[in-house]
């Protein structure tokens, strides 16, 4: 049973930066695309960001595009998210999950599994 866990989040300044991390703390990634998820007090979940299984193919929701950047290193059972120009509206707890769904985008949020506890990320002057 694959099990993920999220770490890197904190509280940044507008405009500043931070990498987040979803590390296989059980079972292998090799198999799963990865996705990158947030949620907002009040707010539904929503994907931010999804790589594919070996890393070929990434796709990102309109409000971070050009801003994030995800990548993945499977001998490290590592996906990361760079986050670069954050913003306020980005504060969230940001959640990680896996799918074996060949094809799949963040904006297919049922796909996923295996979530993570979840890593807060805080934009505020």
């Amino acid at each position: 049973q694959l099990q993920l866990v999220e770490s890197g989040g904190g509280l940044v300044q507008p405009g500043g930066s931070l990498r987040l991390s979803c590390a296989a703390s059980r079972g292998t990634l090799d198999y799963y695309a990865i996705g990158w998820f947030r949620q907002a007090p009040g707010k539904e979940r929503e994907g931010v960001s999804c790589i594919s299984r070996s890393g070929g193919r990434t796709n990102y929701a309109d409000s971070v595009k050009g801003r994030f950047t995800i990548s993945r290193d499977n001998a490290k059972k590592t996906v990361y998210l760079q986050m670069n120009s954050l913003k306020p509206e980005d504060t969230a707890l940001y959640y990680c999950a896996a799918t074996p769904q060949l094809g799949a985008e963040a904006k297919m949020v049922p796909l996923f599994g295996s979530w993570g506890q979840g890593t807060q990320v805080t934009v505020s002057s």
